[in-house]
């Protein structure tokens, strides 16, 4: 992204062109979000998959890409202890912020069906690489390393993962599948007003809604980096120390997509693309963005140059794993009752800010 829009366009931009950068940025960024929900449900609706899968596979296969194109760049480039960091904390940041945001605002509907699913794909790809990264520095030390070969597992295992979700959409029950508004209607709160897909974008043609949330997924990836760049710059001139930046707009910004099209879908009705697009941003963040970057250049576990270089084993992989242990138990008790209740949502908000405050911490 850097390469297309350069940080200069910022960093020689007056502060009021940032405002309006970040503005626009913003602006287009929620239009974006609208063309790839209403896509994204309408490919649902047409192909009779439940959202919550769309959510899991095409959506999120796309709001990480961009993440997966800069940390493979990044360790071409000789900054690949970049890659991991940005792929836990991305996981850290959909799964406590977003997730735990959107079940703090609706009663988010659970497909047992397909959570009792993705979700152990999700937290069984956390828990591996959890033990990859403790096994390499208990065997190699300060030279520990995520090597080549292991990428390359990683990216096998997406594969595979990409295979059977398709799979398990087809074998999903008929009757939850054949109408989706149903089963939010079902969940939503009293007087809780509810949308299904406009029927202008439903009745449009499958290369159309492809066309609609590409061209969605394209603004909001654009967008997102502009209001970043922008803000972050605005932060800088105004004062702002570094690690605070890079530890909330700059952590926020590698998730923005996410964020924003999952609060899109709860406003338009499709709260399962939410739930959906979070497992699989998770998932996809272990096994595609670090398994590229991890086959393209050995991922380095500790951070010489940090002033606690074990951070990413005694502060990241902590963290992620707390906070998907906490959601796998949320999951567990939503499936049997058909919904996440919205008290689920405080303690995960309650973790990143505990996780963000920590690192701001021990990086002072």
């Amino acid at each position: 992204m850097e390469y297309l829009i350069p940080h200069h366009w910022f960093s020689d931009a007056n502060s009021i062109l940032l405002v309006m950068y970040a503005i626009g940025g913003l602006y287009f960024l929620q239009m974006g979000a609208e063309w790839l929900v209403e896509g994204a449900s309408a490919i649902a609706f047409r192909l009779g998959m439940p959202e919550v899968v769309v959510g899991a596979t095409i959506v999120s296969l796309g709001t990480t890409t961009p993440e997966c194109a800069v940390s493979v760049l990044a360790a071409f480039n000789g900054n690949a202890g970049l890659a991991l960091g940005n792929a836990v904390g991305s996981v850290i940041a959909d799964t406590a912020l977003i997730f735990g945001l959107g079940c703090l605002l609706v009663r988010l509907p659970a497909d047992k069906y397909i959570l009792s699913r993705q979700g152990w794909v999700q937290f069984g790809s956390a828990v591996l690489l959890a033990g990859v990264c403790y096994y390499q520095f208990a065997t190699q030390g300060s030279e520990a390393r995520i090597e080549r070969y292991y990428g390359a597992i990683l990216l096998a295992l997406l594969a595979a993962y990409m295979v059977v979700s398709v799979r398990w959409s087809r074998r999903h029950p008929n009757e939850t599948t054949a109408r989706v508004s149903e089963n939010i209607a079902e969940h939503a709160e009293p007087g809780e007003k509810v949308h299904v897909a406009d029927e202008h974008v439903t009745t449009k043609g499958p290369l159309a809604l492809w066309g609609m949330m590409i061209a969605g997924l394209v603004v909001v990836i654009f967008s997102g980096h502009i209001s970043i760049e922008a803000a972050s710059e605005l932060a800088v001139r105004i004062g702002i120390p570094q690690v605070v930046i890079a530890a909330t707009l700059v952590a926020l910004g590698t998730s923005l997509p996410e964020l924003v099209v999952g609060f899109t879908a709860i406003r338009r009705g499709h709260p399962e693309l939410l739930v959906g697009n979070v497992i699989g941003a998770d998932i996809l963040n272990i096994l595609f963005v670090t398994g590229a970057a991890a086959s393209a250049a050995a991922l380095p576990i500790i951070d010489s140059a940090a002033k606690v270089p074990e951070i990413f084993l005694y502060l990241h992989l902590p963290a992620m794993l707390l906070i998907l242990t906490y959601f796998r138990i949320c999951i567990f008790k939503a499936t049997r009752a058909g919904h996440f209740d919205r008290w689920m949502g405080g303690p995960l908000v309650l973790m990143y800010v505990i996780y963000v405050v920590s690192q701001f911490v021990v990086s002072m």
